[in-house]
């Protein structure tokens, strides 16, 4: 199965970079590595998580961070990577 990142999510993911690298040198390339890993894990298990505003979610395992992805004919299509301490209401804003 392909793996496919939009970049609305790239872009969610360069946030997130730059949060962490804030507040520690070092700490966004940890942050992008380890989602990273989380994200390519996804063709494995694609279409287990359980849907949230419509797209399915897995949380990413060492920061407080959910990726929403569906899954198509031949692929993953990751839509966004967002920090779930955010507002739940910005957070259905945000994946429509």
């Amino acid at each position: 199965m392909n793996l496919l990142i939009l970049p609305s999510a790239s872009d969610d993911l360069a946030e997130g970079f730059r949060f962490y690298e804030r507040q520690a040198p070092g700490l966004g390339d940890y942050f992008r590595d380890s989602l990273i890993a989380d994200i390519d894990l996804l063709p494995v298990s694609a279409g287990a998580h359980r849907r949230v505003f419509g797209w399915h979610r897995t949380l990413a395992r060492r920061f407080p961070y959910a990726i929403y992805y569906s899954v198509q004919e031949q692929a993953v299509v990751v839509r966004a990577v967002l920090d779930c301490r955010r507002d739940p209401a910005w957070l259905r804003k945000k994946l429509k």
